[in-house]
């Protein structure tokens, strides 16, 4: 039965409505009987609590594993997802919301406010690896916000499988990080900020190209366990202009030596595309619905975000067939129209399909007609802010608690 548990832990992402009652009424109709053909027939009872059970004796450890096997299996489907023989995996971090039930407020402690206030949502850190070339989640970290970004990087680069070029931003542009790769013998294009690269290369900043040895200062924080030496690599500074920007420089470390091998205007063309996993992670909170995990332990929030990258691969993995069936890339395939196909086709895939190959050609065509449109003219930059609608409740000051015997004091008083 881990095989129906696990698909409708992926059910529950891809499906539009995510109760646990939307998952028994697909149960009940036969959704999964492809897997267990007794399923439908066996299930008598209205209650949720068997599914939610099921999902709860998932462990964390099976459905990371299950994540990195994914990824590695998608990106095994075409050379394409390859840069020179290196997989090129994308890291960045975020946090994700949650309501401060049970041990959720002692796992991950709610987070303060301009006013040094804890408020009321606790926040869940994450960091996660994303494939450049086909989008799919290569592996997480999770933890409190008291871990770093660069602590929880560390742990994925290295227990990472293969020849991986880690690609960071300035965040991820610190010793640390590229300690860890050296253990883990992977390679990095990391961001530098202007400060930290002049004192790499000792003097004012200019274009250039040019070898340079990385040694640790008192002040940078190291890997546990891994070599505290110089680390050999290239630190490229390049001046980048765009006609209506401000002019900016470009400050990148690589541990890729060989300028034949490895020219400078390819490994800045290849940084530029790191802005890719601003988007992944859009999708994954605002696509997939998990910027808020509505659970009641610690351990389900972090089953629950491993649960929608899983999901959330399967979309990817579907997108890269299409793409290789049309001969286009996968990143110019919209996620959310994807997403809306597979979701009808799984819905029919458990008991009313009969010719199942066929028909996952004819969703792969019509996937890869989900293409980006070509704008003609630019987007205008849209303020990041929000038009208020006038509720007719007051905003929830504290718990619901507190909101409860204040309540109930004022109706005794009256």
């Amino acid at each position: 039965m881990r095989n129906v548990t696990l698909w409708y832990v992926l059910f529950q992402w891809l499906n539009h409505d995510h109760t646990l009652d939307a998952v028994l009424t697909d149960a009940r109709a036969g959704g999964a009987d492809r897997l267990n053909p007794k399923l439908a027939r066996n299930l008598r009872s209205f209650s949720t609590g068997p599914f939610s059970d099921a999902r709860t004796r998932l462990s964390q450890e099976f459905l990371t594993q299950a994540l990195r096997l994914q990824g590695s299996k998608i990106t095994q489907q075409s050379p394409t997802t390859l840069w020179k023989g290196l997989l090129v995996a994308l890291l960045d971090g975020s946090t994700v919301r949650l309501r401060p039930h049970k041990d959720v407020p002692k796992e991950f402690p709610p987070h303060g406010n301009q006013h040094q206030k804890k408020t009321y949502w606790c926040l869940m850190r994450v960091v996660v690896a994303f494939c450049c070339f086909s989008g799919a989640a290569l592996d997480c970290a999770l933890g409190s916000t008291h871990l770093s970004e660069q602590t929880l990087a560390c742990e994925i680069i290295l227990r990472a499988m293969g020849s991986c070029l880690f690609v960071g931003d300035r965040n991820f542009g610190v010793f640390r990080i590229v300690q860890a790769a050296r253990q883990a013998h992977k390679e990095v294009l990391l961001r530098m900020t202007d400060v930290r690269a002049a004192k790499l290369r000792g003097r004012a900043l200019s274009a250039a190209d040019s070898q340079v040895t990385w040694k640790p200062t008192r002040h940078d924080k190291l890997q546990p366990g891994c070599d505290t030496g110089p680390v050999a690599g290239r630190l490229i500074i390049a001046r980048l202009e765009c006609p209506g920007f401000r002019t900016q420089w470009l400050c990148l470390f690589t541990t890729l030596t060989d300028p034949v091998a490895y020219p400078l205007e390819e490994l800045v063309k290849l940084y530029g595309l790191r802005w890719h996993i601003e988007l992944n992670l859009r999708y994954v909170k605002v696509q997939m619905g998990a910027a808020q995990l509505e659970v009641y332990s610690a351990a389900m929030a972090r089953k629950q975000w491993l649960a929608c990258l899983l999901a959330y691969n399967v979309v990817r993995a579907a997108m890269l067939c299409a793409a290789l069936q049309q001969g286009i890339s996968p990143l110019t395939l919209s996620f959310s129209a994807c997403r809306r196909r597979l979701e009808l086709w799984l819905r029919h895939f458990g008991c009313t399909l009969t010719d199942v190959l066929a028909s996952w050609k004819r969703m792969l065509a019509e996937l890869g007609k989900c293409v980006h449109p070509k704008r003609r003219k630019p987007r205008p930059t849209e303020p990041r802010r929000k038009r208020h609608v006038r509720e007719s409740f007051p905003p929830l000051v504290g718990s619901r608690a507190e909101a409860r015997e204040k309540l109930k004091n004022q109706g005794s008083k009256s």
